[in-house]
């Protein structure tokens, strides 16, 4: 029977249609190969702007071969003014577009993703967010920082090669806004923070969870917007994502979660293009005791279309409840 969900932070509603769902296999996704050149490749160093960190052996020089991780600026940024003026226009209101876009160089391997890279590339990965997170965050005119991946042309990628962004803007976006609205609303009227409440709830009743480990939750949230939507959160509580910095450990761990997850998307899904973005407090917003940063993993398997966008509702044609029973078929060491 199809049914309204209600998400409890942003308040928004889901329509989970499931008499229009498709089996895993059913869905279809291949994608052309057509690159001849590619910038982030091994040894096209060159080709990209001075990188700003890489990780790399000792004794090599940065822009060139011998790195394992790299961050370079976007040669083509959303965001790149040297100087923050705000000035309106009439009734309207604009700024110099200033902030930061940077790609982060997962791997020196072309034809590898999430799904195949080992846990230690994992976490160096991860380190590499982090570590830019908190180099940027020092600049007292970011407000919020999105670190995102786009894999595959139907989840906007225009490079096969695997990367991630990152995004700093010195506006907070809408969407945060509304989740931090909510979490406080929630927190206000009940004294307790809704990310624990949702973390208990789902250990609790178990059929949206896909797996954990000591300190992450991964679930199927229970009102999913599109199939087989995922979440990676920290049971324990923490707003700011770069406060992994102060341990080595949990991004040991939390790499083990991806390594987990998305092996578990490859097998379940046949390795779907998809988005992953970071949620996490913005700066200089007192969050800490409602909010909890966290990863939404979204598989690009339909489409947003006219109704969507209209209303704002979502129409998701597989239940949470199935998304997670379906990977968690696929046990995988973590």
């Amino acid at each position: 029977m199809n049914e309204l969900r209600k998400d409890p932070i942003t308040k928004r509603w889901v329509i989970l249609a499931l008499d229009r769902g498709k089996r895993p296999n059913d869905y279809s996704y291949k994608e052309e190969e057509k690159e001849t050149y590619c910038p982030f490749d091994y040894g096209n160093e060159e080709s990209t702007p001075q990188e700003v960190l890489a990780f790399r052996n000792e004794g090599t020089k940065p822009d060139s071969s011998g790195w394992w991780v790299r961050v370079v600026p976007n040669k083509f940024p959303a965001l790149n003014g040297k100087e923050l003026n705000k000035e309106p226009h009439g009734m309207y209101d604009k700024m110099t577009g200033y902030g930061y876009h940077e790609v982060i160089v997962e791997t020196p391997e072309h034809n590898t993703n999430f799904s195949e890279m080992s846990k230690k590339q994992l976490k160096e990965v991860i380190w590499a967010y982090v570590k830019r997170f908190n180099e940027i965050k020092k600049d007292k005119n970011i407000k919020y920082i999105q670190i995102f991946k786009n894999k595959g042309k139907r989840a906007g990628a225009s490079l096969k090669h695997p990367h991630s962004q990152l995004i700093a803007t010195p506006i907070i976006p809408m969407t945060i806004l509304d989740e931090l609205e909510g979490a406080k609303d929630y927190y206000n009227f009940r004294d307790r923070c809704v990310f624990c409440d949702i973390i208990r709830q789902e250990i609790d009743e178990e059929e949206r969870v896909v797996f954990q480990t000591e300190n992450f939750l991964t679930y199927v949230p229970y009102a999913s917007r599109f199939p087989y939507e995922s979440s990676i959160i920290p049971k324990f509580h923490s707003d700011n994502f770069g406060e992994l910095e102060k341990d080595d450990e949990l991004i040991t761990e939390l790499a083990g979660v991806f390594y987990n997850l998305f092996r578990r998307f490859k097998r379940v899904l046949k390795d779907p293009p998809f988005n992953v973005v970071l949620h996490t407090a913005p700066f200089a917003e007192d969050t800490n005791e409602f909010y909890h940063w966290h990863f939404e993993i979204i598989p690009r398997l339909t489409n947003i279309a006219g109704f969507e966008w209209g209303t704002g509702f979502y129409i998701n044609t597989v239940s949470p409840e199935k998304a997670a029973k379906d990977l968690r078929k696929e046990e995988e060491e973590i």
